[in-house]
């Protein structure tokens, strides 16, 4: 089997709007001369966090794309693709929350990566955290991990999946952001909330409890000392 060299100055970033993702493009801004971001049209809830993706990379400059998938929708019912599925306060202690999209991440990842073989691009930057992973299997470093590799013998290409955010927490994910002069960005113009709402978001979803408890032990550890 002939795998492609590395090409280090590229790399496709899988691009939400959120905080994660946007402190990853952040990140990715710094390390490769060429970025290019990816989002996807899943049939979310809140098509809003792609007018956050669209606003985040034309003020950053970042070329911007969307993929149609749609087909998830009707795949994987959850709460945050159907309306008439309330999304948990809690995460319920025997299961994972209503809020796993089931295999989203596994294909998000492969449509990234044949859009970057392409290209000849062979490093794809997303946002996943194994310390905050809030229940999702597949944010963990072992299926990331597996999926590369199997993402290079589909292709034959050399891929490279970075997970900058995987062993960190939301505290540091916040100090990281703050690091790369993003943390005004990432504060009030990305959508994390699960009810659609942008910046600090309702307050009470799963995700915005995440991304507040971050930030006040953010505050706490780094600014306050």
């Amino acid at each position: 089997m002939k795998m492609n060299t590395r090409n280090k100055e590229a790399c496709v970033v899988v691009f939400s709007g959120g905080q994660d993702s946007t402190t990853c493009l952040l990140w990715a801004l710094k390390k490769y001369k060429e970025v290019v971001a990816v989002s996807f049209d899943y049939g979310q809830r809140h098509k809003a966090e792609l007018d956050c993706a669209k606003e985040i990379t034309d003020e950053l400059n970042v070329e911007w794309h969307v993929m149609d998938m749609s087909l998830l929708n009707q795949l994987a019912p959850n709460s945050l693709t159907r309306s008439d599925i309330k999304v948990q306060e809690e995460a319920p202690a025997d299961d994972v929350p209503n809020s796993v999209v089931d295999g989203r991440n596994m294909l998000f990842l492969t449509f990234a990566a044949v859009f970057a073989k392409q290209r000849g691009i062979t490093d794809i930057i997303t946002g996943v955290s194994q310390s905050d992973f809030s229940g999702y299997p597949d944010c963990r470093d072992v299926f990331i991990k597996s999926l590369n590799t199997t993402l290079n013998l589909a292709m034959d290409h050399t891929f490279c999946v970075e997970t900058p955010l995987m062993w960190i927490d939301k505290a540091d994910t916040w100090k990281l952001a703050d690091d790369l002069g993003g943390l005004d960005m990432v504060r009030h113009k990305t959508l994390t909330c699960y009810n659609g709402i942008k910046g600090e978001g309702c307050g009470n979803c799963p995700s915005c409890k995440l991304r507040k408890e971050g930030y006040e032990k953010f505050l706490k550890k780094y600014k306050n000392s």
